[in-house]
């Protein structure tokens, strides 16, 4: 993907727009592929007041603008994502769902996938 880990921090905040510019949320967290490294999905704050939750997005092919990060999902489909509590933590057992969400192959083998820095 090429993204510059220590810039990613300064995505923290930033609102997260679909291909056609429609805002998805903001961005809270970002979360590593554990086998890879590589930041592979952000959780984005959806919702309004006592109804937020945080959505899984794929980082795949995202652009960083100034003010956005582009992502290559439809808003839709990121607001039907398999999502947590604003306070809460992804269990493993529910990874699986997030990359089947997306149509992304999950790699083989078991155990944590997702780690949030």
């Amino acid at each position: 993907m090429g993204f510059e880990a220590e810039n990613i921090r300064d995505w923290l905040g930033k609102k997260v727009v679909d291909p056609s510019g429609s805002k998805i949320g903001d961005l809270e967290a970002v979360y590593y592929d554990t086998a890879t490294d590589e930041p592979t999905f952000v959780t984005v704050t959806t919702g309004m007041f006592s109804g937020k939750r945080l959505v899984f997005v794929p980082l795949h092919g995202a652009r960083v603008h100034p003010d956005h990060v582009k992502v290559t999902v439809d808003k839709d489909l990121a607001k039907d994502a398999p999502s947590i509590d604003t306070d809460g933590e992804l269990p493993a057992s529910d990874e699986p769902a997030i990359f089947e969400h997306y149509g992304i192959p999950a790699a083989p083998g078991t155990g944590r996938r997702l780690a949030r820095r």
